[in-house]
């Protein structure tokens, strides 16, 4: 009797469906042994911390709807069936996530619970149901791109996000976030919320293994993250673009091990003929008035350099942020991985030396762009750092324009120091970059490239304004974040007047309705390879060194 045919998942059949050789299964054996020694696991006491966390914030979470139902005096029977529930979405949804990593959790409630009332009375009631001590780091940010609550809970970083139902009087605890008709009445932020959930689920969904494409994926992400193409706000792909690349991987090639599906990962995408978008199923469309992805229809889709689109409806592209130079970046990492890849299922090369880590400040440029935003607090900073790093992008936009620039290269995390000042002049020196008055007893931080959506706009107090700084004193704290950007020049280039893109730069970022002079401040400043910070280094790399060598000196003056 004739079996079935395995169901297509794709938009094209299987390119193979071979089953893995014992040459294959090997590789990824070595593959989860790179990755145990590269510590990607979590240890299952940790997850068990994790599954505690997420209950509570279940409780809590229901708490919070039937305070604001009463709040609202209705009846007690509507105020104990009306619910809420918490659904988590990124890599903990996806499956790889790994010792230290956050998890990205998504407060969903029925239509009568406002967005306001839950920064209203969630911080506090966080702090009042959870085990005491447990909440530390509490930080609304109802004013940015995704509102959202940042905070740790038992050492755990949660970001809290929130939707709210609008067809719906009861969350229940089963409540499945695929019907599309959930969607119905949301605003842009809503739908942004709900459909980190959605567009996870929809990816597991559309691949052929599960566990297949999860140790894939791991591989794919390390190698992402060390060589520092991994940040959509930069212009590179973040972590659910790159999570798509590798189920549409698994979907050509339904049977392949890890190891296999990482190999034809950068064989394929190498060779991908962007802009041709990257589709896990045909887009749908839908009857909410909500744009679709389609280049046909908006103009501006038709820009995106490397589309890769989501499969949730509505579908959007993923890395409408990436730029000539990132996209360039972007291919050559691909060609590389490729070149290490094929040596490694040849047994020439080992997993370690995909793994190994950038070249970005001990190689690869002799020039730098400093781009240092600075606040006199550090409630004010994490806002105004946010809105300058979500414009980074412009930048390099305009500056890969220039006609002696090559190449324009953002890292892809910005640096976080504090400074000590006790003069006016001291303070405006560390506003250009000086790092002499840097409080050494505070570690340099870097951003973290997986939250791309959550920074831009002000926090208010409670007086709706936005934070004014701190009262004088003989000594004053800075807070700066510096992202820098590599600059290969072109051939014979022998002037670099980058001053307009520098301009036009500040312009946008001060445009922002609350930039206060008093308070944020924005510099430009050109910086050679030798001069680059002591603390952009991790140890056993070296810093380069100035040239011995006396030669001419060419107009190299960027801003």
């Amino acid at each position: 009797m004739a079996t079935a045919a395995p169901r297509q998942l794709g938009i094209t059949p299987p390119l193979s469906t071979a089953l893995p050789t014992d040459a294959e299964k090997q590789a990824t054996d070595a593959l989860i042994e790179e990755m145990t020694k590269e510590n990607l696991f979590e240890s299952r006491a940790d997850t068990e911390k994790r599954s505690a966390v997420l209950a509570s914030l279940q409780s809590i979470t229901e708490e919070f709807v039937k305070r604001v139902c009463r709040k609202q005096n209705l009846p007690e029977n509507i105020v104990n069936n009306a619910g809420g529930r918490i659904f988590t979405y990124g890599s903990f949804r996806l499956g790889v996530y790994g010792p230290g990593s956050d998890i990205d959790t998504l407060v969903v409630v029925p239509k009568n619970v406002s967005r306001e009332e839950y920064f209203e009375l969630f911080p506090d009631l966080l702090v009042e149901m959870a085990p005491e001590g447990a909440i530390e780091d509490l930080t609304p940010v109802p004013e940015a791109f995704v509102p959202i609550i940042k905070f740790e809970y038992s050492g755990i970083s949660i970001d809290l996000i929130f939707a709210r139902i609008e067809v719906l009087t009861q969350i229940s605890r089963s409540l499945s976030l695929n019907d599309d008709n959930l969607l119905t009445g949301l605003d842009e932020a809503g739908l942004r919320s709900l459909n980190g959930t959605r567009v996870t689920d929809d990816i597991l969904n559309l691949v052929p293994e599960k566990a297949v494409f999860r140790t894939a994926l791991r591989g794919v992400k390390l190698w992402a993250q060390r060589r520092a193409i991994y940040a959509n706000i930069m212009g590179f792909p973040g972590g659910v673009a790159w999570a798509m690349l590798v189920a549409r991987v698994c979907q050509l090639y339904p049977q392949a091990t890890a190891s296999t599906v990482i190999l034809k990962f950068f064989r394929i995408m190498s060779q991908w003929q962007w802009p041709q978008p990257v589709l896990l199923q045909a887009i749908k469309g839908g009857k909410l008035n909500v744009r679709v992805w389609n280049p046909r229809v908006y103009k501006g889709d038709g820009y995106h350099l490397m589309p890769i689109i989501t499969p949730s409806y509505p579908s959007m592209c993923a890395t409408h942020n990436i730029t000539k130079s990132t996209k360039e970046i972007i291919c050559r990492e691909l060609a590389r991985g490729g070149n290490i890849t094929d040596r490694i299922m040849t047994g020439k090369a080992s997993w370690k030396d995909l793994f190994v880590k950038h070249t970005f400040f001990t190689k690869n440029y002799k020039y730098y762009l400093s781009v240092i935003s600075a606040s006199t607090t550090k409630e004010a900073q994490l806002i105004w750092a946010g809105l300058v790093e979500s414009k980074v992008r412009l930048l390099v936009a305009n500056v890969e324009n220039h006609e002696s620039i090559a190449l324009a290269h953002p890292f892809n995390k910005g640096f976080e120091r504090v400074h000590k000042c006790s003069s006016e002049d001291e303070i405006e020196s560390v506003k250009e970059g000086n790092l002499q008055y840097q409080i050494k007893e505070i570690p340099t931080v870097t951003t973290d490239p997986s939250h791309d959506t959550t920074l831009g706009t002000a926090v208010k107090d409670q007086n709706g304004d936005a934070p004014k700084s701190e009262p004088e004193k003989k000594e004053s704290l800075v807070y700066t974040t510096t992202h820098y950007i590599g600059l290969e020049l072109r051939e014979g280039a022998k002037s670099l007047d980058l001053a307009w893109c520098v301009d036009e730069f500040k312009r946008v970022c001060r445009s922002w309705e609350k930039y206060n002079e008093e308070l944020n401040t924005l510099s430009v400043v050109n910086t050679r390879n030798c001069d680059l910070p002591d603390d952009v280094f991790t140890e056993g790399e070296v810093k380069p060194t100035r040239s011995q060598k006396k030669k001419k000196r060419s107009s190299a003056d960027v801003c």
